[in-house]
C-alpha cells in the first residue's frame, strides 16, 4: 500500500454504480478500472449520460460506489465514515465546476477563503492566503469584487484559487471551460498546465476534444465503460 501511495494518487478497482429507477436497477458505471499517477494531467471524455459525472462524484468522495474499491492517495475510501470523507475532500481534493459555484453575495476573497473557514483558520490568515491565491491567478487587484462584477473567465479563476487554497493533491475539474468562450477557455487550461507543472494532479471532464488534447492523457467513458482515449495533441 505504501508503494501505491507513492506512485498513484488515485486507483479505481472494479467500480460499479447502480441507481434504482422504479422497480429496476440501472447500471451507470460498469467495472471501471482506472489508475492515475501523482502529478498526472488526465482528461475524461464522454457524451451526456455516459457516466462521467457519476464517476467524478465517486472520485470526489461525494458519492459511494455500489461495489468496487476507490483508493485515494493510498487510503481505501470505502472504509471512511462521512466525517472522514469530508476531511478527505478538504485536505486532498480541489473542485472546479462548469458554472463556477461562487457565492454571489460574497467577494472574490471571501469565496476563496471558504475552505480555510471550514479548516478553522483565523480570519487574518484566511485573508492573507486568499490574497496570495488570487494574486497567483492574476486577480490580486479584485479581492473585493463580487462575482457579478467579474467576467466568466475571472469567475473561473476565483474558483481555481478556491480549489487550490488548501494545496490539494488532486484537482477535479468538471467541464471547467464549458461556460467560457474559446479564448478564455484556453487561458484557463494554460493555468491548469502551470499548476500541473508545479506537481498538482488534475482530472478533468470535458466534451471538447481540443481541450482534452491539452492533457497528458485522455480516457473515454461510454455507457459506463471506461477505456483509454486516442486523441491527438495539438502541438501548435
Amino acid at each position: 500500500m505504501e508503494r501505491e501511495k507513492e506512485e498513484y494518487i488515485l486507483i479505481c478497482k472494479d467500480i460499479c454504480r447502480n441507481y434504482i429507477q422504479g422497480e429496476q436497477e440501472v447500471p451507470v458505471l460498469k467495472q471501471v478500472n482506472f489508475q492515475m499517477k501523482a502529478g498526472e494531467f488526465t482528461a475524461i471524455m464522454g457524451p451526456s449520460g455516459s457516466g462521467k459525472s457519476t464517476l467524478m462524484n465517486i472520485i470526489g468522495c461525494l458519492d459511494r460506489p455500489t461495489s468496487g474499491t476507490l483508493i485515494l492517495d493510498g487510503q481505501d475510501v470505502s472504509q471512511c465514515s462521512e466525517n472522514e470523507l469530508a476531511d478527505l475532500r478538504l485536505e486532498k481534493l480541489g473542485f472546479i465546476f462548469q458554472n463556477f459555484q461562487l457565492l454571489s453575495g460574497q467577494s472574490a476573497a471571501e469565496n476563496v477563503e471558504l475552505p480555510l473557514l471550514y479548516a478553522g483558520l483565523s480570519r487574518t490568515e484566511r485573508r492573507e492566503r486568499a490574497a496570495q491565491a488570487l494574486d497567483r491567478v492574476g486577480l490580486g487587484d479584485r479581492l473585493d469584487a463580487r462575482p457579478t462584477q467579474l467576467s466568466g473567465g475571472q469567475q473561473q479563476r476565483v474558483a481555481i484559487a478556491r480549489a487550490m487554497i488548501n494545496h490539494p493533491r488532486l484537482l477535479l475539474a468538471d467541464e471547467p471551460t464549458g461556460a467560457l468562450d474559446s479564448a478564455t477557455g484556453k487561458q484557463v487550461i494554460e493555468l491548469f498546465r502551470q499548476l500541473n507543472r508545479e506537481g498538482v494532479a488534475i482530472l478533468m471532464i470535458t466534451h471538447d476534444a481540443s481541450i482534452a488534447a491539452c492533457a497528458d492523457r485522455q480516457v473515454t467513458i461510454l455507457d459506463g465503460v471506461l477505456t483509454e482515449g486516442n486523441y491527438e495533441k495539438d502541438e501548435s
